[in-house]
């Protein structure tokens, strides 16, 4: 492919957008996702803090993601640039990157590459682009972007955006590094001592939602909004667990429906805990009466009854997802998940009842404790709910975040996991549809997650060696990048006191979307 064929696959994208906002403004910020255009554009906090940026006085936001074909993007030889402008990244003041998770970072690492930009902030002067961070990894633990970035936004930007774009617009940088370490949930490596609280918006931004609506992303055409925001429970391995920023917010029924375009005829309906609003069920009647089909990004098992299950139904859902996250009720009563076998066979039955293709079912495996007889109790009961409904598992190794009651909990190890789930395959073949995450990608986000500035440097190092897994194990090792251990978590963190703000872990300064299917 050619340069061409690039920018002109960008401006095919752009002419299928609805709601693309166009401006001219003395700050120029590129936002900037670390994961492909069909990934990012799905992304409600990336579209939320688009449009946020749009609507400052001094400031214009323009968009620049990461390849879909890095290897034909560099053969091209064609600077990174941004969507709306075909500007190269390195000519804006700003790039502002939301980063979703671990894994994404090398992609952080990627769009600086190619764009000309020094990878390490200490390499970088007052003629390079100010390297802004934020977006829900800063939730957790943002300490392994610090080699990258020059300032990191924790939490919920809605307002912290604001009040860095004010400051921008009017002071040179190192005064502006100065001003936002002395912000409440800013983190300017190597200025501030400690990371401080993640932010909480203000009710008043309350609900999210989509401002460009695309055929071209994964959630194709769907109008993204957010009926509430947290999470009331608390799941001791969740990020989003009722301390995180007051629990859930709830967004009244008749604001979430004035909301939505009259000519969205996708909805879909984002947030940690969705079908815990009391009005669930009025939301997505009003949405399915109209015609609407409609998306659920967490539907919790104890919720689900025949009148919600039957409107899904009506909305066009296919397969009934929902998550278990433990592998037995010992395991599921000391994370404090409040799912019961009871729960998850009621679910079996109103997918068959209603006529959806599968159950789909979330799973955890080598959670503190667990044991070969708590993966054989999943055997046992994934066959028993096979035999109401087909079922589809998927199981992703347990990773500890931090900023949770079980941060610091030890990886169980590769080879274990591998047993485990060589285990279920055994038990399940034929019967259950198993999907495993890999084990060694849970272990590299592991080190991520527990990780502090060395892990990120080693994700510089791993992307450099080729991005192979022995690349990553080998760079934690030269890099020193043990993870970081709080304690021991023998009650699964069940009785853990919540965490205050997560800290650096290290200072040796020398990464979906929901299933709507």
């Amino acid at each position: 492919m050619t340069g061409w064929d690039f920018i002109r696959a960008a401006r095919e994208r752009l002419a299928r957008e609805e709601g693309t906002l166009r401006k001219q403004a003395s700050l120029r910020v590129a936002l900037c996702y670390p994961s492909p255009y069909r990934v990012a554009m799905s992304s409600l906090g990336f579209q939320t803090i688009y449009r946020e940026i749009s609507s400052h006085a001094d400031a214009s936001a323009e968009r620049a993601f990461l390849p879909d074909d890095v290897a034909a993007f560099r053969q091209a030889r064609l600077p990174l640039f941004a969507y709306e402008s075909e500007s190269p990244l390195a000519d804006f003041p700003v790039l502002a990157f939301s980063v979703s998770y671990e894994l994404e970072i090398p992609g952080l690492v990627e769009m600086l590459e190619l764009s000309g930009i020094p990878l390490l902030r200490r390499e970088r002067s007052e003629s390079h682009p100010l390297v802004v961070a934020g977006g829900p990894l800063t939730n957790s633990n943002p300490a392994p972007l610090a080699p990258f970035v020059d300032l990191v936004i924790l939490g919920e930007a809605e307002e912290l955006i604001h009040a860095f774009l004010d400051a921008a617009a009017n002071l040179r940088r190192d005064a502006l590094l100065q001003h936002c370490a002395c912000l409440p949930g800013c983190y300017v490596p190597g200025r501030s001592p400690d990371l401080p609280a993640i932010a909480k918006a203000s009710d008043e931004h309350l609900p999210a939602r989509s401002q460009i609506v695309t055929p071209d992303t994964v959630l194709q055409s769907m109008f993204l909004i957010e009926p509430e925001r947290g999470c009331s429970r608390g799941c001791t391995y969740c990020v989003m667990r009722r301390t995180t920023n007051g629990g859930m917010r709830r967004v009244s029924p008749e604001r979430v429906l004035e909301l939505v375009p009259p000519g969205a005829r996708r909805v879909g309906l984002v947030g940690a805990a969705v079908t815990d609003h009391p009005g669930i069920k009025e939301i997505v009647r009003a949405l399915v009466e109209t015609g609407r089909e409609i998306g659920i990004s967490s539907l919790r098992a104890d919720r689900l009854d025949e009148e919600l299950v039957e409107l899904l139904a009506r909305g066009g859902y296919r397969t009934l997802t929902t998550a278990s996250d433990g592998a037995s009720q010992r395991l599921r009563n000391l994370i404090d998940r409040k799912t019961s076998e009871q729960h998850l066979i009621r679910a079996a039955e109103l997918a068959s009842r209603y006529g959806l293709r599968r159950l789909k079912l979330y799973e955890m495996v080598g959670l503190p404790g667990e044991t070969e007889g708590d993966v054989d109790e999943l055997v046992r009961f994934s066959l028993e709910l096979a035999r109401i409904a087909p079922l589809a598992l998927g199981v992703s190794p347990f990773v500890a975040k931090r900023n949770t009651p079980l941060d610091g909990a030890p990886f169980e190890g590769i080879a274990p996991i591998e047993a485990k789930l060589a285990r279920l395959r055994a038990g399940l073949r034929g019967r259950v549809e198993l999907r495993p995450a890999s084990a060694r990608w849970a272990w590299v986000e592991y080190m991520l997650s527990q990780g502090g500035e060395a892990a990120g440097l080693s994700a510089m190092d791993a992307w450099r060696a080729g991005g192979s897994f022995a690349a990553w194990r080998r760079c934690f090792r030269e890099r020193g990048a043990a993870p970081f251990l709080a304690r021991p978590v023998p009650d699964g963190g069940r009785n853990a006191p919540a965490l205050p703000a997560v800290q650096p872990a290290e200072t040796n300064y020398p990464r979906v979307s929901p299933d709507y299917s």
